[in-house]
């Protein structure tokens, strides 16, 4: 099944009320049961539809979305193999070209890591197929989530996918199937979080709407019309009601409406205000970002008494990192490695997202982390400046360490001819090597005490 298949049931089912099945058909035909799709819509106690199209029309939720999903999509994942002493990169394996070059032949790895991240954020699980070539997988093709059930097998107890297409329910095994799993309570699927913070959500989605319907209305508010001691009739109500009708909306602001005699307008008290109609707003943004695990001021929101920047804000970032995101980076590469390698490569063969890419736009950092690796023998002048895109150099291929920046094998070993000639100079400047030169320093601190020679000496 190509992406286009896959993007046209998206765009036919995505969003659509739930509660509705499908007939089993094809492959499936013959089942007694039928096929919930879970679309994710459901009405709040507010009478809100709530689904992840109208969660992604609330600012908060695109933001958080957009920002996890391209930052591990951005991010690339590599494929290495462990051998004695450490690691090597293995470019040349095949599950590289399918997780690092290309996932499909639509597809990026940029997209298409992004969109599985976007969909464990929406559903709380993210689908792909799986062709295959003997133990080899070849191909991702990404399934939409509201449009797959996992379920377990009558007969073997085995997970099995149902994928209703264009009216066709297709069952497929799990070895055909790339399943990312969200939070789970130990169970076989995700959870969403669309569906478990509806309330939220709708209750979002309410403030907007009153907030765009008082706008719409001019900022005019509605009430009551006291008639005094005049009674209306039903056509002269219905007369009233058109006369203020026609002067709502922003184009009429400022038109002055004649009343009658002993006609007087009473306004509701329920002005934005007094509903704190602004401030619910502000708070909305801050639970939409606890549901999603984001940190507000990532997404341009910042709580009350926070700065936008800072030494704090940079430890929350990395506390994010650290807390939030690696979490979620280590369940798909585990899931990768348990779904797409065989069994006997498990133990050698592992995935890793780069998560030194998000120091990328950060030259500062980078330049400190280089600088840290290099004075300590962890990275070669060469492996440095591989990571900068910038070609090796001969004689770069070696570790160093912070005292005078020496190769790791010289240390114990005789002065290199740099330092016979820093001692030869220090010999010229102090009439001795640096060792004597100290030596004399000492001894000319302690004279008259200590131990040290007499004055008269």
């Amino acid at each position: 099944m190509g992406i286009g298949t896959w993007v046209g049931s998206a765009l036919r089912y995505f969003g659509t009320g739930s509660g509705e099945s499908g007939k089993l058909s094809g492959a499936a035909e013959d089942e007694p049961t039928r096929i919930k799709i879970k679309y994710g819509s459901q009405i709040d106690t507010g009478g809100e539809v709530v689904n992840q199209r109208s969660t992604l029309g609330l600012s908060t939720a695109w933001a958080c979305v957009t920002l996890k999903s391209e930052l591990c999509g951005a991010m690339g994942v590599g494929v290495f193999e462990k051998k004695a002493g450490g690691r090597i990169a293995r470019p040349d394996h095949w599950l590289s070209d399918l997780v690092h070059e290309e996932p499909n032949r639509d597809q990026t790895p940029t997209e298409f890591w992004a969109a599985m991240v976007a969909c464990i954020d929406l559903w709380g699980n993210g689908y792909a197929e799986k062709e295959t070539l003997g133990k080899r997988t070849t191909a991702l093709t990404p399934l939409a989530p509201q449009l797959v059930t996992c379920r377990r097998s009558r007969d073997t107890g085995e997970r099995e996918y149902v994928y209703l297409d264009r009216g066709k329910a297709e069952v497929m095994p799990a070895e055909k199937v790339l399943h990312l799993r969200g939070m789970t309570l130990g169970g076989d699927v995700g959870l969403s979080a669309i569906e478990y913070g509806r309330r939220t959500i709708g209750g979002a989605n309410a403030a907007n709407r009153v907030a765009a319907s008082t706008f719409a209305s001019g900022l005019q508010l509605a009430g009551f019309m006291e008639t005094g001691s005049t009674k209306l009739s039903p056509d002269q109500r219905a007369d009233l009601i058109e006369i203020f009708d026609s002067f709502t909306g922003q184009a009429m602001r400022g038109r002055i409406v004649p009343l009658e005699k002993d006609f007087k307008f009473q306004a509701l008290k329920m002005n934005p205000a007094e509903v704190e109609l602004l401030a619910s707003r502000g708070w909305d943004v801050e639970e939409l970002c606890r549901w999603f695990g984001m940190l507000p001021m990532l997404i341009g929101h910042a709580a009350k008494g926070q700065t936008m920047w800072g030494s704090g804000i940079e430890q929350l970032l990395l506390g994010w990192q650290t807390l939030r995101l690696n979490p979620l980076l280590r369940k798909i590469e585990q899931s990768i490695k348990l779904q797409l390698l065989p069994r006997e490569e498990r133990k050698t063969i592992y995935p890793e997202f780069n998560r030194e890419a998000m120091l990328a736009a950060d030259s500062a950092a980078r330049a400190a982390l280089y600088s840290a690796f290099g004075q300590n023998g962890v990275m070669t002048r060469g492996e440095m400046r591989s990571r900068e895109n910038l070609p090796t150099m001969d004689g770069d291929d070696f570790l160093t360490v912070q005292s005078n920046l020496i190769k790791l094998a010289d240390l114990g070993k005789a002065p290199s001819a740099e330092q016979g000639a820093r001692s030869a100079l220090m010999n010229m400047l102090f009439g001795g090597d640096v060792e004597a030169v100290i030596d004399a320093r000492v001894k000319a601190a302690m004279i008259g005490h200590n131990g040290g020679p007499k004055l008269e000496d």
